[in-house]
């Protein structure tokens, strides 16, 4: 199992930073987790880790080869369940997250609906809202494919967190090949399923995996909150029964990347210490 990074693991400071921090906790694997269409205040003046879907790949390359850190994904997590607007990341953003990932080198691009921000995305019917994913989605997958790319949905929605509506997005998009899967532990769980029962179904279809436990108080929000950005405890310490789906991937013969979205370097190191124990179990 190759074990990365969520490139946000030290506040205010760019991303250059957050390559080195990983790096320094012994980690070999990074993604690149915030980006944004043309040019960036905070980037320019150094207090915001994210990276232009307009970059020169090369300024992006040397970054991480600076560090020696392996970019397994480019994260692309949009909105796609409100209406089309250019201050919302959508279609665009994910067609140059594709573009961009391969001009890297990179195989995986990781999307998801997100939570929807207007009434007019809370009150989709749940056919709409599969459609929704699907008209948005089209392009993208197109280019992906066009490009060698994995297209990969994250367990970060409420279509997305649904074992059974996950089932019925993927039947929708169709393209099997380029189409996968992101688990999130974390986001799964308070979503309302269980993430081992989205190994079970979707099997080698799970080419990735954001890794996540969640605190004790978390438990009264679960089924009503999509997705939250980190963990702010090492794995083990919380509620999700992690080393049951350790145990599943290792079944499945799952030989994919996974990233840690985990606060604070001692709870990622906590964490890789304990994934190690657990994959050799």
């Amino acid at each position: 199992m190759k074990i990365g990074c969520f490139a946000l693991v030290e506040p205010f400071t760019p991303m250059e930073r957050q390559f080195a921090a990983i790096r320094e906790m012994g980690i070999d694997y990074a993604d690149i987790t915030d980006s944004h269409d043309g040019a960036s205040l905070g980037v320019e003046f150094g207090f915001a880790a994210s990276v232009s879907l307009d970059s020169n790949p090369a300024k992006i390359r040397r970054m991480a080869e600076g560090h020696n850190i392996t970019l397994s994904t480019v994260c692309a997590h949009a909105n796609l369940l409100d209406p089309a607007s250019p201050d919302v990341y959508g279609t665009m953003q994910i067609i140059k997250a594709i573009r961009l990932a391969s001009l890297l080198g990179i195989k995986e691009v990781i999307t998801t609906e997100g939570d929807p921000k207007t009434g007019f995305g809370h009150t989709l019917t749940p056919a709409e809202q599969i459609f929704s994913i699907r008209e948005k989605l089209q392009a993208p997958i197109e280019w992906a494919r066009e490009l060698g790319v994995h297209l990969l949905l994250e367990t970060h929605g409420p279509v997305t967190d649904s074992v059974e509506r996950m089932g019925d997005l993927l039947d929708a998009l169709g393209h099997e090949d380029v189409v996968g899967v992101c688990l999130d532990t974390g986001n799964s769980w308070l979503g309302g399923a269980e993430p081992i029962e989205h190994i079970r179904t979707f099997g080698r279809r799970i080419r990735h995996v954001h890794w996540k436990d969640m605190p004790a108080p978390w438990q009264e929000k679960r089924g009503t909150v999509y997705g939250c950005g980190m963990a702010v405890i090492a794995l083990g310490e919380g509620v999700v029964d992690l080393p049951p789906i350790v145990e599943e991937l290792k079944r499945i013969g799952f030989d994919g990347g996974t990233t840690l979205e985990i606060a604070g370097a001692e709870n990622v190191k906590r964490s890789v210490e304990r994934l190690h124990e657990w994959s050799q179990a």
